[in-house]
């Protein structure tokens, strides 16, 4: 599914984001991408979401390298969905985070919970063979980061392919997939 090649990323300032990365991401498999603060976590996500271009080596996706796309699909109604669909896919992602009941409110008269469930059914919306997800429990008490993360293994389950990129080490410890750690834009340890 995802395949660094020598991958490095150097920003404008000097600054390496990532050195020299090699791993691959199999289909439908959950993986942690972690790392101290400017480890190179989110450069990494950023790449495979072409947010990012590498300084060199090659990035895959779906077995498309990212050096050839021009640009970016934009979901649902951007790509033509029709709008009787359109509804009906936001209704089952909303129903599948449980916040159905809720369709109507508006995103202030939500907790920090419920929307951060909101930005999982946004993410899945467009029943995708891949997710992101950078720092998705961040300032999220134990339980609802546990309740966040159970949604993930719940979407892994059906063969999305996850890769999450986390400071919440204790957490992912209780859970059992694939651990890549970050140090200084390289690959540190892959626990696989």
């Amino acid at each position: 599914m995802i395949r660094f090649e020598q991958v490095s990323k150097r920003y404008p300032n000097g600054h390496m984001g990532l050195d020299n990365l090699s791993f691959h991401i199999k289909v439908g498999e959950m993986v942690f991408i972690t790392g101290h603060s400017g480890a190179g976590k989110s450069t990494l996500l950023k790449l495979i979401m072409c947010m990012e271009r590498p300084s060199s080596g090659q990035v895959h996706v779906g077995g498309q390298n990212l050096r050839e796309l021009s640009g970016v699909a934009l979901p649902l109604i951007i790509n033509g969905t029709p709008p009787g669909e359109v509804g009906r896919r936001v209704r089952a992602a909303l129903d599948k985070v449980g916040l159905l009941s809720k369709e109507s409110l508006y995103p202030i008269a939500l907790s920090g919970g419920e929307q951060q469930r909101v930005g999982v059914a946004r993410a899945v919306v467009h029943k995708p063979a891949l997710l992101l997800a950078d720092e998705p429990t961040g300032n999220l008490d134990p339980s609802l980061s546990a309740e966040i993360m159970s949604l993930f293994e719940d979407f892994n389950r059906v063969g999305v392919t996850v890769i999450i990129a986390s400071h919440d080490l204790p957490l992912i410890a209780t859970l059992d997939h694939r651990m890549l750690t970050l140090d200084q834009g390289r690959l540190l340890r892959d626990g696989e």
